[in-house]
């Protein structure tokens, strides 16, 4: 499995599309920080990600109080929010708007996406735009999260723009009619668009960029990577993995840390953590067993180092975490 794949599957990244918005000029929807309205929109996630969709049209989106530009978006580009910041969707640039907060919430007696028609001239120039959100865990280790800008603006491949927005179109369509997997169709939808806007942004980054997802396009250290994602419970060493990789340790290491952040070791013992939490998640495997499939030979070196990590010991975040998901609690999730 490719090193992006399996962080995004790792991180349990799951989508909604929560919106299908018809504007017109003149226009303005300000949206609130993620932080804000996740208890209402998906009660058990770590962090939301906001995105917008512009399908036909186009609109101008920014983040509130960020010096940034204001991007013009048109029909077939995405604009992910990686942070959650408060965003504007506008038809001019530099306008406002107060956030309509009661909007944000997950139906339990309608389904998913709330149609929204803003400024109904049809005489007016408009766009439409599809938003919703990412779930995704962000402990113990999520290298993407943080090696990605407060705004990621990207376009949908040509290609995959053409089946995109007819599977958007079909799924749309579907709930208006309460057709049974709409949702799970819109779900998976949002989260092949986050890929292909990630690969688009990947693509595009400057050749002197130096951070983690720079690095999975980089041959020495995306080989890396791959090693460590693929067979992380190997004994690896620091001298293993630079040969492996072509280099000579000191390159190697400096080479691995301008790019990734942490060295390294570091990376591929925050990687095991992450790869053990995951099992504890499932619920399949006692802490015994998720220490040795990640390659540690204690099991207490294993618990002093989770809890070094991620703030309470292994044991507890496997009770915590099969506790949310078996005492029946009714609080709306987000595809969970």
């Amino acid at each position: 499995m490719d090193v992006l794949s399996d962080v995004l599957l790792a991180v349990r990244l799951e989508g909604a599309v929560y919106y299908d918005i018809t504007a017109r000029s003149p226009f303005v929807a300000q949206s609130p920080p993620t932080q804000v309205i996740a208890a209402k929109v998906a009660a058990d996630a770590e962090h939301l990600i906001a995105f917008h969709v512009i399908t036909s049209g186009s609109c101008w989106v920014e983040a509130v109080d960020e010096p940034e530009a204001p991007v013009l978006l048109r029909a077939g580009q995405m604009v992910i929010f990686p942070s959650g910041e408060a965003n504007i969707l506008a038809s001019a640039p530099g306008m406002r708007g107060q956030p309509d907060l009661p909007r944000y919430y997950r139906p339990l007696a309608q389904a998913l996406p709330f149609v929204i028609d803003i400024n109904g001239d049809s005489a007016a120039e408009g766009c439409r735009i599809v938003c919703g959100y990412f779930a995704c865990d962000t402990r113990p280790f999520n290298p993407l999260l943080e090696s990605l800008p407060r705004m990621v603006h990207a376009p949908v491949s040509a290609a995959s723009w053409e089946w995109m927005v007819g599977l958007l179109d079909t799924a749309i369509r579907a709930s208006s009619d309460r057709q049974p997997g709409q949702e799970a169709m819109l779900a998976k939808l949002s989260e092949l668009m986050f890929l292909e806007a990630l690969r688009a942004h990947i693509e595009g980054l400057p050749p002197q960029t130096r951070n983690w997802v720079a690095g999975l396009r980089d041959p020495e250290v995306g080989a890396a990577l791959r090693l460590i994602h693929g067979r992380y419970a190997e004994p690896w060493t620091l001298e293993l993995l630079a040969r492996a990789s072509n280099m000579s340790r000191s390159t190697f290491a400096d080479r691995f840390t301008a790019y990734v952040g942490i060295p390294p070791m570091t990376y591929l013992a925050q990687w095991r953590l992450q790869a053990a939490a995951r099992l504890l998640q499932n619920g399949s495997v006692s802490v015994a067993q998720a220490a040795a499939a990640v390659g540690y030979q204690s099991e207490s070196a294993f618990n002093r180092a989770f809890k070094r990590l991620v703030g309470e010991a292994p044991g507890a975040w496997r009770r915590r975490d099969r506790g949310a998901s078996t005492n029946g609690d009714p609080s709306p999730t987000l595809g969970r």
